[in-house]
């Protein structure tokens, strides 16, 4: 009788084992089910997803999309850097500065294009205003750019009526 209880105790003992293996394979499973829905996203590009969501909420897709872009933020680069010489304390510098600026809305990119000519040459001057121990600090560069949106702002109010440009962004600087 001893034998059997012998017996009963190991086949429980590889039961328990069975058991837990089942358990971990199936935990696993449901963590790799649960990891695919979660890292999957949406390949639909944005605009099916608002035609979708402005059908299921009945409103017109133009009607939700043009308010969506309205306040868009979108970046209007320069066409080429700007290069200046700048006076220091110890010798003149050269500097090269890309810009973008930010505007909002389609409209507004499409006013500050047009108006390439008259902000690079607003922004020229503000530029020529500067020197080389201003430009080295970074509260100096911060000033710059400061100066050079309302300056920029200043002009384009004056031919369009608006502001236009909500930032002038210093993209690349290099002072030699």
């Amino acid at each position: 009788m001893a034998e059997d209880t012998n017996l009963e105790i190991e086949e429980t003992g590889k039961s328990k084992k069975k058991l837990i293996i089942i358990i971990a394979a199936a935990l696993l499973v449901v963590g790799g089910i649960a990891g695919y829905f979660l890292m999957s996203g949406s390949d639909a590009p944005a605009e099916a997803v608002n035609k979708e969501t402005a059908a299921a909420t009945d409103v017109p897709a133009d009607t939700a999309s043009s308010s969506a872009e309205v306040g868009t933020a979108l970046y209007v680069a320069m066409p080429r850097p700007f290069v200046f010489n700048v006076p220091g304390s110890s010798r003149d510098r050269i500097v090269q500065v890309k810009v973008q600026l930010l505007v909002r809305g389609s409209v507004n990119e499409e006013t500050a294009k047009k108006h390439i000519p008259l902000i690079e040459g607003k922004l020229l001057s503000i530029f020529s205003t500067t020197t080389a121990d201003e430009l080295s600090t970074s509260a100096g560069k911060e000033t710059l750019r400061f100066a050079a949106l309302e300056k920029v702002q200043a002009a384009l109010i004056d031919v369009e009526g608006s502001k236009v440009i909500e930032r002038v962004l210093f993209t690349g600087f290099v002072m030699q």
